[in-house]
C-alpha cells in the first residue's frame, strides 16, 4: 500500500499556491493539484510550502487538495519533439499533426536510435566539474584587437562583461556575435 503525502491550498498569489500539510517536500519537488495541474515546490517554510504553479493559477483556489509526487521535474525528450516548439513542460504547444511529424521522421535517417523511445531528462542536473570538462581548444574571437590581444576567450566557456552603464558592454557582446557570424 502506497502512502501519499498529501496537503491544502491556504492561499493563492501571482502563480505561487501556498499549501499547508506537506511538512516533508523539498525544494525542486513536483506536486499534483486535484484538478492535475502540476506545481514545483520553491519555498519551504515553517508551516507552509511555496508551489510555482504549472498552468492557469485561477483553477486553483483555497481548500483544493494537493498531492505530492515524490518526484523531480523531469520533461520528455525524444524525436516526436524534434523541430516542435514545446511548453516548458515539453508539451507541444505548436499546430502540428502527429501525422506530420511521422512523415519528417521517416524521411530523416540521420538520428539516434534511442530517442524514438520517449526518455525524461531531470531539468535540474549538477554541471560538471572543472577538471572533467573539456579543455579550451578553440579562441572565440570577439573582433575587437584590444579585447583579443588582452582577454583570451574559449569557444564555449562564459565570459562576464563588466562596467558601469552606458559603457558599451552590449555593443561589444553584439560585435562578438557579428563576427561569430560572419567567421
Amino acid at each position: 500500500m502506497t502512502v501519499y503525502e498529501v496537503g491544502y491550498v491556504t492561499s493563492v498569489t501571482d502563480g505561487i499556491a501556498y499549501i499547508s500539510g506537506l511538512e516533508n517536500t523539498f525544494a525542486g519537488e513536483v506536486v499534483q493539484f486535484n484538478n492535475k495541474t502540476l506545481g514545483l515546490v520553491v519555498n519551504l517554510e515553517e508551516h507552509s510550502t511555496g508551489v510555482t504553479i504549472f498552468g492557469n493559477d485561477r483553477e486553483i483556489v483555497q481548500g483544493d487538495k494537493v498531492e505530492r509526487l515524490y518526484t523531480m521535474l523531469e520533461i520528455p525528450v525524444n524525436l516526436d519533439l524534434l523541430g516542435r516548439t514545446i511548453d516548458a513542460l515539453g508539451n507541444p504547444i505548436d499546430t502540428i499533426s502527429e501525422e506530420e511529424v511521422m512523415d519528417d521522421m521517416e524521411e530523416s535517417t540521420d538520428y539516434d536510435e534511442s530517442l524514438l523511445n520517449v526518455q525524461y531528462k531531470s531539468i535540474e542536473i549538477k554541471a560538471p566539474g572543472i577538471v572533467s570538462r573539456a579543455s579550451v581548444n578553440e579562441p572565440l574571437l570577439t573582433g575587437l584587437i584590444a579585447i583579443d590581444s588582452m582577454i583570451p576567450i574559449g569557444r564555449g566557456q562564459r565570459e562576464l562583461i563588466i562596467g558601469d552603464r552606458q559603457t558599451g558592454k552590449t555593443a561589444i557582446a553584439i560585435d562578438t556575435i557579428i563576427n561569430q557570424y560572419q567567421a
